[in-house]
């Protein structure tokens, strides 16, 4: 029997709810349980594939393809359950697949509302996940109150009536702001968001209340009197150092057992939560640090590679040293210096984008860390920069760039039209809608022997994440090799190019898919490990 839990969040965005269903859902596998992760997206896109990473942080691609939300990628990395496309859903979505059906006239001439039609399809996206885990915890974005959550809310809320309190619980995420003239935290916004929520219909069973500081015995008391709870079911969600620390502290604040008295169940599990604690340990006590350098074009939100950041903390678990980020915009080396910004870094790493801005200054980080002989990983679009790089500068290919820029004479870098995925051949054109002309989800590649690659993965079969539509143009392969850059990693036809690197560097490889998708605290990416090593090794060289 699958059990269900609703998470909620009030007062402000950004409260971490994606963090506390992941942490939540580590605790239950501890217990020996078997999860699955979903969420309700309240926003009118179709997917987040077309929204800029400003707007929304990171696009989590899944093995199926799925362009899903960035708390996705919370969940796997916290339980190492891979995410599907079934698992998100948004208001586009829904509303998209209530109309197909409307217009197929499956309702039968009914007037469409979003009572009961909305509501059923978010419900039916609901109930499909019955039988596929002991526990399905379900994220509800957006904030409690606005309007475009209401559907969603409303769903939830007939889902558990019809299940029953046995099976589904709600849990809402809080903020108590701490007020410096006071000198106190105010439990007043949580009333409030609670009360909001039960003006919906829904009852939440626990708090999770998100503080700076500690809450004492009165405020949570306080909150319990006014919420209708039991004080103990008022669970404080401290800040941390570290996002990796958040399920040892929920257990400590006992928030899995009160998931369990809520559902009814036996509380007798000595719960094993030694690979956190190790974690934990590591991240706190480091044998020394680097500093990455991370040469992008969306560094102004962090949250834009919060895959890759989590990643390079992850390679750093398994060097047991701390990794310093640097962001730095790439288009500020096209007017300085990249040495100005660049001196004295462990590493570099260009990440992957969209468009043609900064891609002067990402060339020229790709330039610096060759001639340098600096650590430096080219992770899709970086790939794609260190390939140009070496056509212009290597192989004197001059006017080399990529038909994504505004100007292209050689395209080193072009839109492939077709290719293989499995069993079936897949077509785009360039004049196709954004989010359907990528290559996206997982695909094979097959490593050279004897390439670094090939030694840091252990094998010369792989498996990687994608998400891009421009390949290198292998027309160029062959002059490309001639100037010293190899093509480490193709796939199994050898028509797309997967890895690149310079045999006669210390470290420098680029891939076109994106390993920091797939890497995780307690089982850190092989490509993540290497390079963090490296850096490592470059600190002790400096």
């Amino acid at each position: 029997m699958t059990r269900f839990i609703f998470i909620t969040g009030g007062v402000v965005s950004s409260l971490g709810k994606g963090l506390a269903s992941a942490s939540l859902a580590s605790l239950l596998q501890a217990r020996g349980y078997t999860v699955r992760l979903c969420k309700l997206d309240p926003y009118l896109n179709v997917d987040p594939g077309t929204m800029s990473p400003f707007q929304h942080g990171e696009v989590f691609v899944t093995d199926d393809g799925a362009e899903t939300d960035l708390d996705f990628g919370h969940y796997e990395r916290f339980t190492g359950v891979p995410a599907k496309a079934t698992d998100n859903t948004t208001t586009g979505r829904i509303y998209t697949s209530v109309l197909q059906r409307e217009r197929r006239g499956e309702y039968l001439g009914a007037t469409i509302q979003v009572i009961p039609h909305i509501t059923n399809e978010i419900q039916d996206f609901i109930r499909e996940k019955e039988g596929s885990a002991d526990f399905v915890l379900c994220e509800i974005g957006g904030t409690v109150g606005d309007i475009e959550s209401l559907p969603f809310l409303e769903a939830i809320r007939q889902f558990g009536n019809d299940v029953g309190r046995d099976r589904a619980i709600f849990i809402h995420v809080t903020l108590l702001p701490y007020i410096p003239a006071a000198g106190e935290l105010k439990t007043k916004p949580t009333q409030h968001s609670v009360k909001e929520l039960m003006s919906y219909g829904i009852r939440p069973q626990i708090l999770l209340c998100r503080a700076d500081r500690e809450i004492t015995d009165a405020e949570r008391c306080k909150i319990a009197l006014f919420c209708n709870l039991d004080e103990k079911k008022v669970i404080p969600a401290l800040d941390v150092s570290s996002i990796y620390e958040v399920p040892l502290t929920y257990h400590a604040e006992g928030l899995d057992v009160q998931v369990m008295e809520s559902f009814g169940l036996e509380d007798n599990i000595d719960l094993d939560l030694s690979k956190w604690e190790k974690i934990a340990e590591t991240i706190k006590a480091p044998e020394g640090d680097v500093t990455i350098a991370i040469v992008g074009k969306y560094t102004n939100l962090a949250d834009s590679y919060k895959s890759l950041n989590e990643a390079l903390i992850h390679g750093g678990i398994a060097n047991k040293v701390k990794v310093n980020l640097k962001f730095i915009e790439a288009e500020i080396f096209e007017s300085e210096d990249p040495e100005v910004y660049l001196s004295g870094v462990n590493g570099i790493i260009v990440p992957g984008g969209f468009g043609d801005r900064g891609v002067e200054g990402k060339i020229l980080a790709a330039q610096y860390a060759r001639e340098k002989k600096i650590p430096y990983f080219g992770i899709c679009y970086g790939m794609q920069m260190a390939v140009i790089e070496a056509a212009r500068n290597l192989c004197a290919i001059k006017g080399a760039a990529s038909s994504e820029f505004k100007v292209c004479d050689v395209p080193v870098i072009g839109l492939m039209t077709e290719w293989v995925q499995g069993d079936e051949k897949q077509e785009r054109g360039k004049d196709g809608d954004l989010g359907g002309t990528m290559r996206l989800g997982a695909y094979p590649a097959v490593l050279a022997k004897g390439s670094k690659v090939a030694e840091i993965y252990g094998t010369k079969n792989i498996s990687e994440r994608h998400r891009h539509r421009y390949e290198v143009n292998t027309n160029y392969i062959e002059q490309l090799e001639k100037g010293g850059l190899k093509f480490s990693g193709m796939s199994p036809d050898g028509m797309l190019p997967e890895i690149v690197e310079y045999e006669d560097h210390p470290w420098f490889i680029g891939v076109q898919f994106h390993p920091e998708l797939k890497s995780k605290p307690f089982d850190p990416h092989p490509l993540f490990i290497s390079f963090i090593a490296a850096a490592v090794e470059n600190g002790r060289l400096v």
